[in-house]
């Protein structure tokens, strides 16, 4: 028996799209639903918070998640992605690599876990499953999910990383929604560590913005869902603090 977005402390964002906020790193999963796939949006922070993400998408669609689309390779953003074993794994070009057995990708991230709070027996199991990325998106890769729900998968980084993906959903009769992974954040300034690009950033967002329009619902990274007009300001501002010229 399926339940509402409400009842599991989702926000209902169209017909069939929705998001919540992770606790700890108010991190933002996203779920977008058609009549025959299940997409899913960011994994969490750890295997345990994928595995709740995995059964409250189950418990909302009926089914298993059939996609996973990573938006950028943080730990907050990837660590519950074994959780989805069943799923067809997307990221944006680039992030396969990261993923590498053995690889230093994997040792940074979990390194930087540990650094932000996460626990390191918990970091070091997250970085140990960690899934390949089977479907690198290079430019755009649209999916049929069934029923006429789509989503639009887009390279727009580099910017906050070198790998950043934006997700589309688009239903028909329902404004576009943009899960933009850290490419926006809303509850705090977006944050560039060292794997950030700001030269490009700026531009980054241009696409965004060129992608979903005017009228498109835009969900950060971190914090509350926002409009055009403050994807704009946080273009201008991000391009002021780092010296970028339009």
């Amino acid at each position: 028996m399926t339940v509402t977005w409400e009842e599991l402390g989702w926000e209902r964002l169209a017909d069939g799209v929705g998001r919540c906020r992770l606790p700890g790193w108010d991190c933002t999963a996203g779920l977008v639903l058609g009549a025959d796939a299940a997409l899913m949006v960011d994994a969490g922070s750890s295997l345990d918070e994928g595995a709740r993400l995995h059964e409250a998408a189950r418990r909302l669609a009926g089914r298993r998640v059939t996609h996973l689309a990573l938006t950028h390779p943080h730990f907050d953003h990837v660590f519950g992605a074994a959780a989805f074993p069943d799923a067809e794994v997307y990221g944006a070009v680039g992030t396969h690599a990261l993923f590498a057995p053995g690889g230093q990708g994997r040792k940074a991230l979990r390194a930087d876990a540990v650094a932000e709070g996460l626990d390191a027996r918990r970091a070091a199991e997250a970085a140990d499953a960690l899934v390949p990325v089977r479907h690198e998106v290079r430019g755009e890769r649209a999916l049929g999910l069934g029923g006429g729900c789509r989503a639009l998968l887009a390279d727009v980084g580099p910017g906050h990383t070198g790998h950043d993906l934006a997700v589309l959903a688009l239903v028909p009769g329902a404004p576009v929604v943009v899960f933009c992974g850290d490419l926006v954040e809303e509850s705090d300034e977006p944050q560039a560590g060292p794997d950030a690009v700001p030269a490009r950033w700026p531009a980054a967002l241009d696409r965004l913005l060129d992608l979903g329009g005017d009228d498109a619902l835009y969900v950060p990274g971190h914090g509350a869902v926002v409009d055009a007009a403050f994807v704009r300001a946080q273009r201008d501002a991000l391009a002021a603090r780092f010296g970028v010229s339009r």
